[in-house]
């Protein structure tokens, strides 16, 4: 793709301005939070107070990462103030973030009066006509009417009278304003970034073929079939409108091509603040650390029915939105029901325990999972009462004692401790399978992991050396059976598996890298397909790459159940070194390199938009 683009010289004696508008500044809902967040402190850097973020002042979660200010010196202040004196409800101050970054965030809400009006110029004018009872694009339209008018304020402001303004939206959501900006010749320069087409992640999740008919695919009745009309049709003004057009991936590219209609000119490979995942020398300490509470999880799930050697055990997991078949999920699971039968084969006594991380509807948990993990804590108390019993009475013995020989520690047990651990033990063990999720799905007859398992018979027994914990919820702190953070489990695990199918970037295996954990991507997902072309020595750093493009399910299946194998017959030390090529390899993605392709587009569109010097 075009990042090749000559950018014009830095040389300009005028001030540049920048502001950022997304959905999700201060609102943890998706990849692109972890986009703007991450990307942040990298950009207070580079731009400092010239630098501005828009968002939405929507969800219960911004208060604790937004910090509202009366300041409102400044560029960025007046404009709020003079907003605020025309009548609108407007938020200003910082983000709870490495840099504090200035954001503006609107209530949508707050000119609901006014909706009617703007959708009708939004059809009036471009074309889009507004579904009915739909409230997610009643808030987008009134978020960009008010988005709108605080870049135009901005505009005007006589404190940017001698500034050139560049406006970068992410996400039909937050593009709305980008049309209109154009029809009335703005003079900021305009940037669209898809992150994913809405098409293309509705055709790919329902068309095993997607890719092969990509080219053929007429968009207008995808988009009348999946009811998205004026979703597509958003999309598809904010690219025409933008001066510079943008997207994650050469993978993603593609799908702009034919579904909107536009080749991006600057392709932005997303990156993470890799400082923030940084242990120094102590990325080995913590793996082995949260490793530890994830046997903690294992035993309790597992050994009410049968144990196995901890030692000799290997965390595998995935995570994500549930898209059984775009997340690679469905091919995950038939390389893990091939990895079984050739680890039995092999007579390999190694153990794989696979976690599925994704968000399900459920009741609840599951009350066996819960009751075993309360009667193991109890086993574990007791445990550590005649820990301390027999240590306070074996140093009183020892250092009474002529003797030099080790006493009976039994002897040192009470009855009551005896028979308490012993009954304990007792109404602990069950000779039921350990079950394969940890929660009561609403839906678990249908749910498609669950039907490969039982298809398969991958359901725990004990022989198997593929054992499966499918978590339909995320892991947080305030979670029962895990009592930890996500990052905190990454890092205890052995190796992340991601071989999507549709993936326009993909933050989950980079987050692996940036905890030293080796991972498994495809050629199908926006990063398998930057690391392949970036980094050609890949697999030496514990980067393993599922060839998706070419090849058929069954045989991609194979390829990374061969992957696995090998994995699991690695040693210990192999693993280590492994793990410290990984950590090594992190750098490649931060933010500091990758915000370059950043400049390019910033460059290039002050460059169209024929900014002064």
């Amino acid at each position: 793709m075009q990042n090749s683009l000559t950018p014009t010289t830095q040389t300009n004696s005028r001030r540049n301005l920048l502001v950022e508008v997304a959905w999700e500044v201060c609102n943890q809902l998706g990849g692109i939070y972890t986009v703007i967040r991450s990307k942040a402190p990298t950009m207070m850097e580079k731009w400092g107070d010239d630098y501005c973020l828009i968002g939405t002042y929507l969800h219960k979660n911004v208060s604790a990462e937004f910090e509202p200010t009366d300041d409102l010196s400044g560029v960025y202040g007046q404009a709020v103030q003079r907003m605020r004196e025309a009548g609108f409800e407007v938020h200003y101050g910082t983000w709870l973030v490495t840099g504090r970054p200035r954001v503006v965030l609107f209530n949508p809400f707050s000119i609901y009066n006014k909706l009617g009006a703007l959708k009708y110029e939004l059809w009036e004018h471009h074309d889009i006509a507004s579904p009915e009872g739909d409230d997610l694009f009643s808030q987008v339209v009134a978020f960009g009417y008010l988005t709108k008018v605080f870049l135009q304020t901005l505009e005007h402001s006589p404190l940017a009278a001698d500034c050139n303004i560049l406006a970068h939206f992410h996400e039909w959501m937050a593009a709305m304003p980008i049309p209109d900006l154009r029809r009335q010749n703005t003079r900021m320069g305009l940037l669209f970034t898809t992150h994913a087409t809405l098409l293309g992640r509705y055709v790919a999740m329902n068309d095993p073929f997607f890719y092969d008919r990509l080219s053929h695919i007429n968009w207008y009745e995808e988009a009348q079939r999946f009811n998205v009309i004026a979703i597509a049709k958003t999309e598809r003004a904010a690219a025409h409108g933008a001066h510079v057009f943008t997207t994650v991936s050469e993978v993603t590219a593609q799908e702009c091509i034919h579904f909107l209609g536009r080749k991006p000119d600057v392709i932005l490979p997303n990156g993470l603040n890799i400082e923030r995942f940084t242990a120094l020398h102590e990325f080995q300490v913590l793996h082995q650390r949260f490793k530890e509470q994830i046997n903690q999880f294992v035993m309790g799930h597992f050994f009410q029915s049968y144990s196995f050697d901890l030692d000799n055990t290997l965390y595998f997991f995935t995570s994500g939105r549930f898209e059984y078949r775009n997340k690679g999920y469905d091919l995950t699971l038939e390389a893990l029901a091939r990895l079984n039968w050739k680890m039995k084969h092999a007579g390999i006594d190694t153990t794989v325990v696979m976690f599925f991380i994704t968000k399900q509807p459920f009741r609840s948990i599951n009350s066996q999972a819960l009751h075993s993990r309360a009667v193991m804590e109890e086993i574990r108390q007791d445990c550590e009462a005649i820990v301390k019993q027999v240590g306070t009475k074996l140093f009183h013995t020892a250092a009474a004692s002529q003797e030099t020989k080790l006493p009976d520690l039994n002897e040192f047990v009470d009855d009551y401790w005896k028979l308490r651990l012993r009954r304990t033990i007792q109404s602990w063990k069950s000779q039921q399978l350990p079950s394969v999720v940890t929660h009561d799905l609403e839906n678990s007859d249908h749910d498609e992991i669950l039907q490969f398992l039982r298809k398969s018979n991958l359901v725990n027994h004990y022989d198997d050396r593929v054992k499966i914990v499918y978590h339909p919820d995320f892991i947080a702190p305030t979670n029962p059976l895990f009592a930890m953070e996500y990052g905190q489990f990454v890092r205890g695990c052995h190796l992340g598996v991601f071989p999507s199918y549709y993936e326009p970037w993909g933050y989950t295996p980079l987050e692996c890298i940036a905890s030293g954990v080796p991972t498994i991507t495809s050629d199908l997902a926006g990063f398998g397909d930057y690391v392949e072309k970036a980094m050609p020595d890949h697999d030496d750093k514990g980067i393993y790459m599922i060839h998706r493009r070419d090849r058929g399910f069954y045989e991609a299946a194979e390829q990374m159940a061969e992957i696995m194998f090998d994995f699991v017959q690695l040693s210990r030390r192999d693993r280590i070194e492994l793990r410290n090529r990984v950590e090594r390899s992190s750098s490649d993605f931060d933010w500091q390199n990758l915000v370059t392709y950043y400049n390019k587009a910033y460059d290039v569109a002050l460059e169209r938009v024929g900014a002064k010097n």
